[in-house]
């Protein structure tokens, strides 16, 4: 049996976010998830922790889905609320990265969503940089995203890279764990929207899950593809998870650059930690 172990919210795109006892699903995920992002003040467009890596050193949680309204924690446990005015300068001086935060806004407006300038003119060391590989690594297969985001930080009207839900299993944890035992396999690493449990399954079980279809509580998900990888992983969060490229390495080497897979809501509806996810 298979029952949802953890779910992850994260208010603020890249920053680490907060596990929640119960989620209501909408069609572009769990509600209050990535209600906020960075906007790069140098390079223009809204950017997450691939292209600003501190946004990970900062933890969100929403004190209301309502209004939108988020508690940022900083490095050194200090807080501030998205409408305090300063915040913009606040979270730059954390970051060491001028930035303002920028609410959700409505897929009509194109312009919020496009992508800001590269950092090198070369494409492919563009791409290299942004998922963490080095020279003889493969870069992922980009016709499994939605092709907006060639264009798009972010599906028009979201804030998620790619598809609204990515989901790990108990297994894959321990895999890694196991895999790479000198690195610190801390699920913030890897920023699943649930991570469910699947018992004494081993390796990653979630792999085969692609076109299927499960219920959970009211809600009811199709798994996609499983998802590519980037730097994001290697990232440094705190003292306890150090940047750590070895991470990814093997992820690249031995797991097909992947961890995880993207799923999709079909039904909206709710559910709680603890509940039975079951396959249709």
């Amino acid at each position: 049996m298979l029952t949802v172990q953890e779910i992850w919210s994260y208010p603020v795109k890249s920053m680490v976010g907060e596990t929640v006892k119960h989620c209501t699903l909408n069609e572009i995920g769990i509600l209050g998830d990535r209600i906020w992002a960075a906007r790069d003040l140098e390079r223009g467009g809204i950017r997450g922790a691939k292209k600003i890596g501190g946004l990970m050193r900062l933890m969100a949680r929403n004190l209301d889905s309502s209004t939108g309204l988020v508690e940022i924690t900083l490095p050194d446990g200090s807080t501030v609320r998205t409408d305090n005015a300063s915040v913009h300068q606040i979270v730059s001086a954390a970051i060491e990265h001028p930035i303002i935060l920028e609410k959700l806004r409505n897929a009509d407006d194109l312009e919020h969503f496009r992508r800001g300038a590269p950092d090198s003119e070369n494409m492919m060391d563009e791409l290299r940089a942004v998922f963490g590989r080095v020279d003889d690594e493969p870069l992922p297969d980009f016709s499994n995203f939605p092709p907006e985001i060639m264009e798009f930080e972010s599906p028009p009207g979201s804030y998620y890279d790619a598809w609204p839900l990515m989901v790990m299993t108990t297994s894959a944890l321990r895999s890694l764990a196991k895999a790479v035992p000198d690195s610190n396999m801390d699920v913030r690493r890897f920023r699943p929207s649930l991570v469910i449990d699947s018992g004494d399954e081993d390796g990653h079980p979630e792999f085969s899950w692609k076109g299927k279809h499960a219920t959970i509580g009211t809600a009811r998900i199709e798994f996609l593809d499983a998802c590519p990888r980037c730097v994001m992983v290697t990232r440094d969060i705190n003292e306890a998870i150090p940047a750590d490229r070895n991470v990814l390495r093997h992820i690249v080497r031995d797991l097909n650059q992947n961890v995880g897979v993207y799923a999709r809501i079909t039904q909206p509806g709710s559910f709680d930690a603890g509940d039975v996810m079951s396959f249709m």
